[in-house]
């Protein structure tokens, strides 16, 4: 596995890299957010620090995720800062997870054994599938990890392809925040529910050329989300 780790502070990238190959990754790194735009091409991981010269971490993620090249590449984010602000930006720009410094190393390998996980096995149950499923406008391709609205190809995030597949592939079915962030992230997030809803208004916004899929996702007071399929 390939870990491209982009940090200014040569500290915490020497740091970082030494764990990293420690467990047995390969690693290239980055010092500004320039070159990790450069370096991330054919990489299985991002570690990516918000504060960057040239280029900030917000802005190489969200220029990573619009690329096909890049964008079903997971990203951490990692920050200094501790407000929800860059926690929200970050997840809204399609970043799988974050990590706020100091940070124990015990916990930061802890997250990217589990995106990486959770990356390979959604490549595994992919693999050699040609299902399509079709839903008003909406059509999604199992088989290339694909989305469509109206025959026009939707940029969604690897979090967010698989957050809407599982709720349009069990509709009426109810899930709380909790499962959603188990079933899709793999893990225990650390009670951090919000990003659930970061990535259901994403959806949202992004299904909004299509009103009879987009309200069909519904919040269940209390509880979390549900597809309530109305569409033909």
């Amino acid at each position: 596995m390939q870990i491209l780790v982009v940090d200014d502070e040569a500290s915490i990238r020497e740091l970082l890299t030494f764990n990293l190959k420690k467990n047995g990754y390969e690693v290239t790194a980055a010092a500004d957010g320039r070159e990790a735009l450069a370096k991330a091409v054919g990489m299985d991981l991002v570690l990516l620090d918000i504060m960057l010269p040239e280029v900030d971490g917000l802005e190489v993620c969200r220029r990573l995720k619009a690329d096909p090249q890049t964008s079903g590449i997971p990203i951490i984010m990692l920050t200094a800062k501790a407000e929800e602000i860059d926690r929200v930006l970050g997840l809204e720009l399609g970043a799988d997870d974050y990590v706020v410094k100091p940070f124990s190393m015990r916990e930061l390998l802890a997250r990217v054994k589990a995106v990486l996980r959770r990356s390979a096995k959604d490549s595994q149950s992919e693999k050699g599938r040609e299902e399509t499923l079709k839903i008003g406008g909406l059509r999604l391709d199992f088989s290339s990890y694909q989305a469509w609205l109206h025959d026009e190809p939707i940029a969604l995030t690897p979090k967010e392809y698989e957050l809407l597949k599982l709720l349009v592939t069990n509709p009426g079915r109810a899930f709380s925040r909790d499962e959603l962030l188990e079933r899709i992230w793999g893990y225990e997030y650390y009670g951090d529910t919000r990003t659930i809803d970061v990535h259901i208004r994403h959806l949202r916004a992004k299904l909004k050329g299509a009103p009879a899929v987009s309200d069909a996702i519904e919040t269940v007071r209390g509880v979390g989300y549900r597809f309530a399929r109305r569409t033909a």
